[in-house]
């Protein structure tokens, strides 16, 4: 297991770390992601400790809080060991204030959170999505409560944008708060926006990169195809959530067999291995409702890419440039950039 500081803080965690979103049971869109039962998790999870994971994820809106109840009790006495992180923020009820980015709410959630997971104090709490009718002066307020109170060690945000994660980071500097560590962001092989400004921004923040869905909903296991596009009533198939150009990806998919080929790996590992390969990614969010795609994600770290298959793959799967970023690249002084080398690069 490979393991690294979370941006500027001392927590020290595995790169390949478990979300268990698919713990519990419910009703609606993500019925079928909810489809794991206390059993399964606590082999799960028992696997993930004995392979050497030490960062679990979770988030209260998670089968209605179920994935945060059974994540403590699979953990039981071994949560010293960890580095427990969950998320708040999405709807969970009915009532118009039950979601949102509000001191009340915030306040609520991580109480009713520390609960679910039976735990004295949350190591990695993070906002999980914006909320654009509250100020995020209220919001960092609510997060510096929590610490101040010893309820909540760290705090982090997820799907923010570049501007939004700057203005939260500065009203937090401003006033003194404990500053954002970590981003749980979206990246992968058919989805690399966040390097257009959100990987510059948390590089010189100092802010970890934790990554969710690195097998694009599973697109990137292999099991999507021309020929069966819903991967045999696949995730997809039910909740085609993130957005993508599919016919590339079966392009990009035919390249990846044949990485995976010169490795004897599957698709997918070749997947989490081109995401280890990138030094701004602290963490892997792998996610599994049974043993065996534990197993084959955990496979990725032993799979070292060459250099030459890490640029073929950035190569075939670059995000198309943007305005300003295009002009700064192209306008970049070559004297300069070959006697301090290109910055743009890390």
């Amino acid at each position: 297991m490979q393991y690294t500081g979370l941006g500027n803080s001392g927590l020290i965690v595995s790169r390949l770390a478990f979300g268990v979103m698919t713990f519990g049971s419910g009703t609606g869109p993500l019925a079928h992601v909810w489809k794991t039962g206390q059993e399964e998790a606590n082999r799960l999870v028992g696997h993930a400790l004995d392979a050497g994971i030490n960062f679990f994820d979770t988030a209260d809106s998670y089968a209605g809080g179920e994935s945060e109840i059974m994540l403590g009790k699979a953990l039981g006495t071994r949560r010293k060991d960890i580095i427990l992180s969950t998320k708040i923020g999405f709807r969970t009820g009915p009532v118009l204030t039950q979601v949102g980015g509000s001191f009340r709410y915030i306040l609520n959630s991580a109480e009713r959170c520390l609960k679910r997971l039976n735990t004295d104090a949350i190591d990695l709490l993070s906002v999980h999505k914006i909320d654009p009718w509250t100020p995020l002066e209220e919001t960092a307020r609510a997060l510096e409560n929590l610490v101040q109170r010893g309820l909540v060690r760290y705090v982090g945000y997820s799907n923010f944008t570049a501007w939004q994660s700057a203005k939260f980071l500065g009203i937090q500097q401003r006033m003194g708060y404990a500053p954002l560590v970590a981003a749980q962001m979206y990246y992968s092989l058919v989805g690399r926006d966040l390097e257009r400004e959100v990987v510059p921004f948390c590089q010189d923040a100092g802010i970890g990169i934790v990554v969710w869905s690195p097998l694009a909903s599973g697109f990137l296991s292999g099991r999507y195809t021309r020929q069966d596009p819903a991967g045999g009533k696949g995730r997809i198939a039910n909740f085609d959530f993130i957005p993508f150009d599919k016919v590339k990806g079966y392009d990009l998919i035919d390249v990846m067999r044949a990485i995976a080929s010169r490795h004897q790996a599957t698709v997918a590992q070749v997947a989490l291995a081109w995401l280890l390969a990138k030094p701004f990614v602290s963490a892997i969010l792998l996610g599994a409702s049974k043993l065996s795609q534990l197993e084959d994600n955990l496979g990725a770290a032993e799979v070292k890419l060459s250099a030459q298959e890490v640029e073929e793959l950035d190569k075939l799967t670059a995000p198309s440039p943007v305005y300003p970023n295009w002009f700064q690249a192209a306008t970049l002084d070559s004297a300069v950039r070959d006697a301090l080398g290109d910055l743009s690069k890390g």
